[in-house]
């Protein structure tokens, strides 16, 4: 039987795994453990790395709360009264060279005290410029690991993610997408076990994908002007953050730790008025993918 007690477990393991495997990719930076606890009930570790050789600022997330559910929480997800848990791991990757993509990955676990439970989770990619080929293997590689589970998991995960990660005021996608799924609880197609090994799969695939991009990319040559435009692309991701993003939401909602919440949001970013890229450049081929967001697999 899988309990949450597992599950926490089992996210720390792959916190760990994830860090380890990324500080061996940077060749520089080392993770700093930050541990915290909530006051209502909780905590979690938070690993940040900073001033890496390709990572200029990351960091995996650990986190296992628990305790009253706020009002608004029960309004918005329409619940019904009890108390909740918890638990997950979220990662979002900022890095130095504009030719490696920024990343994200969450996976999480809840439940409540009245019986009901769910997972949910994702991974998309934020190239700073769209590589075509780069994009496909992503997508090939999160279709692999979801087929494992269910055939339908894909397409379905990957239309969520690109109605998700949409910037609707900038009428353009985040990034390349990737899959996002929310609330599977006793409605999934499998069982909780397996939406557990699901979740787990994801959290060990992404050491894999990621590692790859940094190791082919990071020691590749740039231009200030290639950098000043990763900056503008930065300032689109934190607009979704603060915006849309719903992990941001339900940690500042259940009174989460601040510096935690935000540490998602780059360490530099640019906003420059009325951005207009030049006619049959890289930058406005990048927008020009954004805002197609294509079917990669069928390219």
């Amino acid at each position: 039987m899988i309990t949450k007690e597992i599950i926490e477990r089992e996210f720390q393991k792959i916190q760990q795994h994830i860090c380890s495997e990324l500080e061996a990719a940077d060749g520089k930076g080392v993770f700093k453990t930050d541990e915290w606890t909530r006051s209502e009930g909780g905590g979690g570790k938070t690993k940040v790395l900073t001033n890496g050789s390709a990572i200029e600022k990351g960091g995996v997330n650990f986190s296992a709360v628990y305790g009253e559910t706020p009002d608004n929480i029960l309004n918005a997800l329409k619940l019904s009264k009890a108390d909740f848990y918890a638990t997950g791991v979220s990662i979002v990757m900022h890095t130095t060279n504009p030719w490696i993509p920024i990343i994200h990955m969450n996976i999480r676990y809840f439940e409540m005290t009245n019986g009901t439970w769910w997972f949910g989770g994702g991974i998309d990619l934020t190239p700073h410029y769209v590589i075509k080929e780069d994009a496909i293997e992503f997508h090939q590689a999160l279709k692999d690991v979801c087929d494992t589970f269910h055939d339908s998991f894909y397409s379905k995960f990957k239309e969520w993610a690109d109605q998700y990660f949409f910037i609707k005021h900038r009428g353009e996608s985040r990034g390349v997408g990737g899959i996002f799924f929310d609330r599977m609880g006793n409605d999934a197609p499998i069982s909780k076990e397996k939406m557990f090994e699901f979740v787990c799969a994801l959290g060990y695939l992404f050491p894999k994908v990621y590692t790859k991009l940094i190791i082919e990319n990071k020691d590749k040559s740039f231009t200030e002007e290639e950098r000043n435009w990763q900056k503008i692309r930065r300032g689109r991701y934190v607009e979704f953050n603060l915006v849309y993003d719903k992990g941001t939401k339900f940690g500042l909602d259940t009174n989460g730790r601040i510096e935690s919440i935000l540490m998602s949001l780059p360490p530099e970013a640019n906003w420059t008025y009325d951005f207009q890229p030049l006619k049959d450049s890289k930058e406005e081929a990048t927008i020009n993918w954004l805002k197609a967001r294509p079917n990669w697999l069928s390219l």
